[in-house]
């Protein structure tokens, strides 16, 4: 919890409704984001974000497994998020377990669709191989390392960075299996395919401080809102998941007001990601 002064709240309440925050930021712009890709040689694809002095890393590890009963046409995947003690003075010891929760089921909604899984920003019939009998099954784990605010913001842009970066080993199933048999699979040590992140949203939070919406809140500027909301938006301008935290239920009048915003400054932090996405990789294969 960040302690602040009645004055330094005035400052930035003030500033806020002036559309001129403490960084010199307007209320829908972000700090400098950036990249970096494969910083775990040990995993499939990773990724370390940065937005500001908010740092996180994500990985993802591709095994082999059988699909549910219910999805036998489908992979699955699963997000843990765990926040490092030395990230902030209160996860010392237990105290990041409920913050990790929290995340983690806050990024399932966003990314997976929650329970139900419409709208899900991860494809899971592209990970299946043999339809109820062989699929792949993603682990995407995330670590927040330093936090200035906006976690949920960088570990979805984590996530999405470390997808772009994730190679599939390719699989050849043997033809010869009966149809009642678990069929013998040969993994490639030498070819992958790359994973298609093209449906694979960003998230925007919206955060309330007064009567405005700022984006990309600071630890401060998160001290003073009423809520926030985080919604998941993909590259067609479709949402995928809503999460909200703080405050009571909001009125459908704001709801609508809220995606828009969300929509316009989506595109903006998708071309921005995109660009250190490419840029990160570039650098990866000339190291």
């Amino acid at each position: 919890m960040v302690g602040l002064s009645i004055g330094e709240k005035h400052f930035i309440q003030g500033g806020i409704a002036q559309d001129l925050r403490t960084d010199g930021r307007k209320r829908l712009t972000y700090r400098p984001i950036s990249v970096e890709t494969g910083v775990i040689a040990q995993a499939n694809g990773s990724a370390r974000v940065k937005m500001g002095k908010t740092e996180v890393i994500a990985s993802v590890k591709a095994e082999l497994g059988r699909p549910s009963s219910s999805a036998p046409d489908k992979g699955k995947v699963s997000i843990y998020i765990d926040c490092s003690p030395t990230a902030a003075p209160q996860f010392e010891g237990r105290g990041g377990e409920e913050l990790s929760m929290e995340l983690s089921a806050a990024l399932r909604q966003c990314l997976l669709g929650g329970k139900s899984g419409a709208g899900a920003g991860i494809n899971h019939s592209s990970l299946s191989i043999v339809d109820g009998k062989v699929c792949w099954d993603l682990y995407i784990d995330g670590l927040v390392i330093n936090i200035d605010g906006n976690i949920l913001d960088a570990l979805g842009a984590a996530i999405k960075a470390a997808l772009s970066n994730t190679g599939i080993p390719k699989v050849n199933v043997a033809s010869t299996a009966p149809s009642d048999e678990q069929p013998e699979v040969d993994v490639s040590d030498e070819e992958f395919l790359q994973f298609d992140t093209t449906a694979v949203p960003v998230i925007v939070t919206l955060t309330k401080v007064g009567r405005h919406y700022i984006v990309d809140a600071t630890s401060e500027e998160e001290s003073e809102m009423s809520w926030a909301v985080s919604v998941s938006v993909n590259r067609e301008g479709l949402i995928c998941g809503l999460t909200k935290r703080g405050g009571a239920g909001l009125d459908p009048s704001v709801v609508l007001d809220m995606t828009l915003v969300v929509k316009h400054v989506s595109e903006e932090l998708m071309n921005k990601l995109d660009s250190e996405i490419a840029a990160a990789q570039a650098m990866e294969e000339k190291s």
